[in-house]
């Protein structure tokens, strides 16, 4: 008796149809976090132990990944720990990554968004597998704490995935197959006409990595691809290769097990010098292009890359509006642990945070400009003191350009707190640096409109808090944010800083002093948060065609005759 494996859509049906339910409906499923726990205990992936040897075997060897147009190898990274030589990746040819991904579309074109949708999730499962082996690959690459990596890494950053691959799969079997609907003929009966819709995929698509958070921000794009038939060429950036390399790995082992091309997803790695990045985005074949980081270039890419839809979330001008609170001790503790945050590098990093230069109101009397600066810096010094701490909540600084950026802003106003060298109690040789506050008034526009990378934060003195509306709605919507935040008692000003929230197109969060790394957490927050990150992605081809006359059915002849 032959036994029939079910496919890869029927494995994972219900999970699907459960997600596509619960976005319907506005609801919040985290089907990998739910299943592992705060602490990943028992879920089927590899202990922490384990994960830690596998990981180890991987440095200063080849990484093999089989791929076409091999030219060489490339070393790019360096962890700012100290762990271990380089990994070695395959450098190939930009041209040849791309017309191998082009013979490998017509047939997962063929395969529907069913298998495609279902062969995404089986890559999650055993991405999810390997969490601690992705979140050290991470840790190592970015410099993010090891407890930071593991959210950007594991089961939170696959439930993100997972709603991405359900949103597409909801949006593709949005288009109908069949159509039917008669046509008006002026004098005489209407025509009948049928056709079909094929859902199109646009073509080869590029996911240019995140330097800081490689997984979280790339998974969702890599994914929402795949699932509506697109070819993926990754590139990473060259600081953060491994994440995204394992999850390469992981996706061509799945895709050539199912029957696939594997050159469905590659990986693009190459020195710095060669831009690989530019070279491939404004490739004639590209249709689309992912990226999450600087506003400069994801202007660049808008400007060049012509050819392709472009998904560009900006890292932009994370902007805090103070009026009043009610919780003042609250709203310090909130923003200086929010500067300390993985060396300002998490979403809700301030940059930018807008404070009457007359002051305002709390619960603790009336304070001054100088005062929120000074509680702020004892605030940070707090959290800092002790070295373990510290290292918790700091990581390590991996870019030269943070350096540089620490020295130029430390000249560009008065310094309310300096940004001084920690020691990092395990790793003598890591860099941890304590977040500069610098002290601006609102005529410093260019200064603080800039994106400063790493801990760096403004207080800008405004004339008032409709000033500071202003300079929200029009700064953020002009170079973006990845969220602002707006501290009052005052219902009315509440509601205005909604409305210049909605103006300048950017998430809002009210008079929360303990932020989480994602204000956004109870959904995956999707670059684009629209349905646009989806169906950019296809096109709908119809075809029309006369519908065949309907023959009346014969009528029985005994039946005739008995009627006679």
């Amino acid at each position: 008796m032959t036994v029939v494996r079910p496919g890869p859509y029927e494995r994972h049906r219900e999970l699907l149809h459960g997600m596509v339910r619960a976005l319907a409906a506005g609801e919040c499923r985290r089907p990998f976090t739910e299943a592992t726990g705060q602490d990943a205990a028992d879920a089927g992936m590899r202990s922490p132990r384990t994960a830690g040897k596998v990981f180890h075997s991987l440095l200063g060897r080849p990484f093999e990944l089989g791929q076409p147009g091999e030219a060489g190898r490339v070393r790019t990274e360096s962890s700012p720990y100290g762990v271990g030589p380089a990994v070695s990746y395959p450098r190939c040819e930009p041209a040849e990554l791309v017309a191998a991904a082009g013979r490998a579309a017509a047939d997962w074109r063929a395969a529907g968004p069913g298998r495609r949708a279902g062969l995404a999730v089986e890559i999650l499962r055993l991405l999810n597998t390997r969490s601690h082996e992705l979140a050290l690959a991470v840790h190592h690459t970015t410099g993010q704490t090891l407890p930071a990596a593991f959210r950007a890494a594991g089961p939170r950053a696959q439930d993100r995935a997972l709603e991405a691959v359900a949103r597409a799969f909801a949006e593709s079997e949005r288009v109908p197959a069949d159509l039917r609907w008669e046509s008006a003929v002026r004098g005489g009966r209407p025509r009948a006409l049928r056709g079909t819709c094929t859902l199109v995929p646009r073509g080869v698509s590029l996911l240019v990595g995140c330097p800081d958070f490689p997984l979280w921000n790339g998974w969702p794009g890599l994914f929402a691809s795949l699932v509506t038939g697109n070819p993926v060429i990754v590139a990473p950036h060259p600081r953060a290769v491994l994440p995204l390399a394992i999850t390469v790995r992981v996706a061509r082992q799945v895709l050539a097990q199912a029957g696939h091309s594997p050159d469905l997803v590659t990986l693009a790695v190459a020195e710095p010098e060669r831009r690989v990045h530019r070279r491939l985005a404004t490739d004639p074949a590209v249709r689309i292009v992912d990226f999450t980081g600087s506003g400069r270039f994801a202007d660049w890419l808008e400007r060049h890359a012509r050819q392709a839809v472009v998904f560009a979330d900006r890292t932009g001008l994370n902007t805090v509006l103070v009026d009043s609170t009610d919780d003042y001790r609250g709203l310090v503790r909130g923003l200086a642990l929010a500067a300390c945050l993985c060396q300002g590098t998490v979403r809700t990093t301030p940059q930018n945070i807008l404070v009457p230069e007359r002051g305002f109101a709390t619960d603790e009397g009336h304070r001054t400009l100088r005062d929120l600066g000074a509680d702020l810096g004892e605030a940070v010094d707090r959290l800092l003191g002790h070295p373990a701490r510290a290292a918790r909540l700091l990581g390590a600084i991996t870019g030269e350009e943070v350096r540089g950026a620490l020295a130029e802003a430390a000249r560009c106003g008065p310094v309310l707190h300096s940004s001084g060298a920690l020691a990092h109690p395990d790793h003598p040789g890591a860099e941890l640096r304590g977040p500069l506050l610098v002290r601006l008034s609102a005529a410093d526009e260019r200064v603080y409109t800039r994106e400063w990378p790493g801990p760096v934060t403004f207080l800008v003195g405004t004339g008032s808090t409709s000033q500071g509306l202003d300079l929200l709605r029009r700064t953020v919507g002009r170079h973006g944010a990845r969220y602002a935040s707006v501290h009052s008692t005052d219902p009315l000003v509440l509601a205005a800083a909604e409305t210049a929230a909605l103006d300048a197109g950017v998430h809002l969060v009210e008079n929360l002093d303990d932020l989480p790394a994602d204000p956004s957490s109870a959904f995956a927050d999707l670059p684009g948060s629209g349905a646009d990150f989806i169906t950019g992605r296809f096109r709908v081809v119809r075809s029309r065609r006369h519908a065949p006359p309907q023959v009346p059915a014969r009528l029985d002849v005994a039946a005739e005759l008995v009627d006679v």
